[in-house]
């Protein structure tokens, strides 16, 4: 999860955020040379004095007309690609549904017979020590690591947003209509996030957490929810 004073983003804990983290630096070494590139003809133009070059030079307005279409080019592939990679849904291995309320989650594995839950925010008075405020919650989502996994996302009642940033998942609950994405938890770990559309007074208060756990773990955790 993030930390105090941190600028970047959180340690990326799927393959699609670490293709996002990636083109985030990408874009940024980009948007640097730009701009060192215009501060530096700004400060060469206040420096030298004026002249007709600068009047008629028809080979510099080639340049700096073809030059940001090449770097247009050099963002747009590898964003189209990662668009492309995110809306990909392949053969998953466990289905996920997540549905939306004011102000709490449940969570169906379709998958499994009869293994759905509803997941609150923990009040901060019944907060274990060690715990985050605002985000703990007292059933967590529980997920194999390794395996690919279908989010299908929708609400009950009004807009909402399925939204954990390390894992590079965020997924618009909409009501009456079913949203789906897919993720691959690639290290153990528990992942926070939140509602990241707002959806009334307690928008704050609707946490998500995402447990990520080795396959034994995660059977007999649910063999042991089912059975109840």
């Amino acid at each position: 999860m993030a930390n105090h004073s941190q600028l970047g983003f959180q340690d990326a804990s799927s393959p699609i955020m670490e293709e996002l983290v990636e083109f985030h630096d990408h874009a940024l070494m980009v948007a640097l040379a730009i701009c060192s590139l215009v501060l530096y003809l700004l400060a060469l133009m206040l420096m030298e004095k004026l002249s007709s070059n600068t009047v008629d030079a028809q080979e510099v307005e080639l340049i700096w007309t073809i030059l940001p279409a090449i770097v247009l080019i050099l963002l747009a592939l590898p964003s189209l690609q990662i668009l492309y990679m995110m809306d990909e849904i392949d053969e998953p291995d466990l289905t996920l549904k997540a549905i939306g309320h004011q102000w709490y989650w449940t969570y169906e594995y379709t998958d499994f017979k009869d293994l759905t839950f509803d997941s609150y925010m923990i009040p901060t008075t019944d907060l274990p020590q060690g715990h985050f405020r605002l985000l703990e919650v007292d059933h967590r989502v529980v997920i194999p690591m390794e395996s690919p996994i279908r989010i299908i996302v929708t609400a009950g009642d009004v807009l909402h947003s399925w939204a954990v940033p390390t894992l590079g998942v965020k997924t618009d609950a909409i009501p009456g209509r079913l949203n789906q994405t897919s993720f691959i938890a690639t290290r153990p770990g528990i992942f926070y996030g939140q509602c990241s559309e707002i959806c009334g007074a307690n928008h704050s208060y609707m946490p998500i957490v995402v447990e990520s756990t080795p396959l034994a773990y995660f059977e007999s955790w649910s063999s042991l929810l089912s059975s109840q």
